[in-house]
């Protein structure tokens, strides 16, 4: 078949066109596109592009490949430094499909010892962005693979208060294998930051069909990362399966690094298995420690959403209470340092608010709840705390959502019995709006009080219930603001007779059971029952009665001004023969309560049993004799006149 003459003339044109342009090049080379091919860069990104040296093609379909030897690419004026990229050679692969879609990819790009600077500036302008106001996320060249070939990279964000500079090496020795080792200092979002790790040799920025082996050991503020495994894609981190170990003074020092908040904590060290995949972020199968807690579990983040959604499955075997004070705002060794520093009994001055407090007052960051949404629950199965606080096992769920923290339930064991509480903080509103409900049950009196050597003996157990509502944004804020009410019952049982005989201030009985031993008598009715407004707690009913006498109290506690205002007074069930017949005070802060009697009662007992001793020896007991009711109680009248005794207080003060 014969061609028409038409399409020879046009097949010769072509192979003509092919003979002088390769004529061309193999005379005058390559090197004639470096004027046109800076000029359009110029023309496009109004920035300087020199190519110094060789520039050379290997056509290959859909892929041709462009080295070019000492390549600069100026930065835009506001930049700090003059030049974004400087290199002694510059080697590209070209997907020729995307560009003639109008898309510049660089399915491989390989830099041989470069300085590359990349900057942000504080109006969100990005060098690397090729427009010429640098803003359009559209205006960039995207780079799948990259091969650093020893250099230095720059970051600069003034915004976020970041510069960090890296050093890169390669190596390729039978020990190490072919990789990148590299390391950086500088400054991360305020943060002091050092690193230094190795990878492959060749980045995969944007590959999702290779992952990237990489190690790492960085420092960045007081937080260090031990981190070991694989990321595909580092720009996207499509997957990431890495062994990470974590350590820090805070768990709360991770919200500039992560983004979402966590509780202020002790110090901490975890390490585990850190897993992505989509959305979801894993740290499976961890363990470690939160101050002198251990810690184990799974953690989870999922940020498809409005904000992340944690979920967090925690077990401690050993869990220290003083661990989880900052959880609550309470300052380490708060207590104590209060209890050193409040003065002695003789002075009259009242402690300063920094002697007196020992309620948490470190205020909650509300600012942070809104950062993620929650669902964390922790299960303690041995709990570390000091003697007088008998608690033997935790459970507690906590909800964070659109900033409402609620704890349903919080489950202690307290004393072999439980406290049940459902705790509510509304974060939407300043000061924090709070609601607590709290449920003891069956908690045994003997080991509630295991210090107190009196109280081994004692038998019986104590419910109650607590409903307060308040405002403020630490502890002590919320409970000076409380109100509500309080209410405890102790549910039969028997106590030391001697403790009951102390409380009574019954001399003779006190000498007697000191000499022949204590003995257990049976404990009738135990009430405290209180109401609460504006964080004062007024007594309504307070009542101890066992067999040897009854004490009954008024008065008032101030949560605010952490302040004791109780009076005891005690009525005895039979005639002693020698006591001192005075109310019981109560007075004093929290930290320093101070328990004493009616000092002027009791020197004009003594003063009278003088006087009647100087008539008659015989007399002289007759004012510290007690000669009680004479008959046993009721305990349901007794917590009438009890309820009455406030209310005939007020309406006496008023006449």
């Amino acid at each position: 078949m014969t061609l028409p003459r038409s399409l020879k003339w046009i097949a010769g044109v072509f192979l003509a066109t092919i003979l002088l342009a390769a004529l061309f090049i193999s005379i005058f080379g390559w090197n004639w596109l470096r004027g046109p091919i800076e000029r359009m860069a110029t023309e496009k990104t109004g920035r300087a592009l020199a190519i110094n040296g060789e520039l050379t093609v290997k056509f290959a379909w859909p892929l041709p490949r462009i080295r070019a030897a000492a390549v600069t690419f100026a930065n835009p004026g506001w930049a700090r430094e003059k030049q974004m990229v400087a290199a002694d050679a510059v080697e590209v692969a070209i997907d020729l499909p995307q560009l003639l879609r109008q898309n510049i990819v660089f399915p491989e790009v390989r830099l041989e010892r470069p300085v590359v600077f990349l900057e942000q500036s504080t109006g969100g302008r990005k060098n690397w962005l090729l427009d010429l106001n640098q803003q359009d996320e559209g205006a960039r060249i995207r780079i799948d693979r990259l091969m650093l070939d020893q250099g230095m990279l720059g970051y600069d964000d003034a915004g976020q208060k970041t510069r960090i500079r890296a050093e890169l090496s390669t190596s390729d020795t039978q020990s190490a294998g072919a990789g990148v080792t590299f390391s950086a200092q500088g400054q991360y979002q305020g943060m002091p930051l050092k690193a230094r790790g190795n990878g492959g040799p060749v980045l995969g920025l944007r590959d999702d069909s290779t992952p990237y082996p990489l190690k790492i050991d960085a420092t960045v503020g007081h937080t260090g990362v031990k981190a070991g495994g694989t990321i595909t894609s580092l720009l996207k981190f499509s997957a990431v399966d890495m062994r990470v170990a974590l350590r820090g003074e805070s768990l709360a020092q991770l919200f500039p690094l992560l983004g979402i908040a966590f509780p202020d904590t002790r110090d901490y060290a975890t390490e585990g298995h850190l897993l992505r995949s989509g959305n979801t972020w894993r740290y499976e199968k961890f363990s470690g420690r939160i101050g002198d807690s251990d810690i184990a579990g799974t953690f989870q983040i999922d940020t498809g959403g409005k904000r992340p959604a944690m979920k967090a499955d925690l077990v401690s075997n050993l869990l220290d209470l003083a661990d989880l004070g900052p959880l609550i705002g309470a300052r380490p060794g708060s207590v104590q340092a209060a209890k050193q520093a409040a003065p002695p009994p003789a002075q009259t001055a009242a402690p300063t608010p920094a002697q007196a407090r020992v309620l948490p007052d470190l205020p909650f960051k509300t600012d942070r709840w809104n950062s993620v949404d929650a669902e964390v629950t922790l299960k303690a199965k041995t709990i570390r705390r000091a003697k007088e606080l008998p608690l033997e096992d935790l459970v507690t769920h906590l909800s964070l959502r659109d900033s409402v923290l609620t704890l349903d339930p919080l489950n202690v064991g307290v004393a072999g019995g439980h406290l049940n509480a459902v705790i509510s903080l509304d974060g939407r509103n300043d000061p924090i709006q709070v609601r607590a409900q709290v449920r003891a049950r069956k908690i045994l009196i003997a080991r509630l009080f295991p210090t107190v050597e009196l109280s081994k003996t004692s038998i019986g157990q104590i419910n109650g219930e607590f409903d307060l509502a308040g405002k403020g944004n630490s502890v002590r804020r919320m409970l000076a603001s409380a109100s509500g009410k309080m209410g405890l019952v102790v549910a039969g049982g028997e106590i030391s007779k001697l403790m009951m005989e102390k409380a009574g201030l019954h001399l003779w009985e006190i000498l007697e059971l000191k000499m022949t031993g204590d003995r257990l008598v049976k404990l009738r009715c135990g009430v405290a029952d209180f109401g609460v407004k504006d964080g004062t707690m007024h007594v309504n009913a307070l009542i101890f009665d066992t067999e040897v006498t009854t004490i009954v109290g008024t008065g008032s506690i101030d949560l605010g001004q952490e302040k004791l205002d109780l009076t005891l007074n005690q009525k005895t069930k039979y005639t002693s023969p020698l006591a001192l017949r005075s109310p019981i005070y109560v007075r004093g802060s929290f930290a320093r309560p101070d328990v004493g009697v009616d000092k002027g009662r009791v020197a004009a007992r003594a003063l009278g049993a003088i006087a009647l001793g100087i008539v008659n020896p015989l007399l002289v007991l007759i004012p510290l004799i007690d000669a009680g009711p004479g008959e046993d109680s009721d305990c349901g009248q007794l917590v009438r006149e009890a309820r009455a005794l406030p209310h005939a207080e007020k309406n006496k003060t008023k006449k």
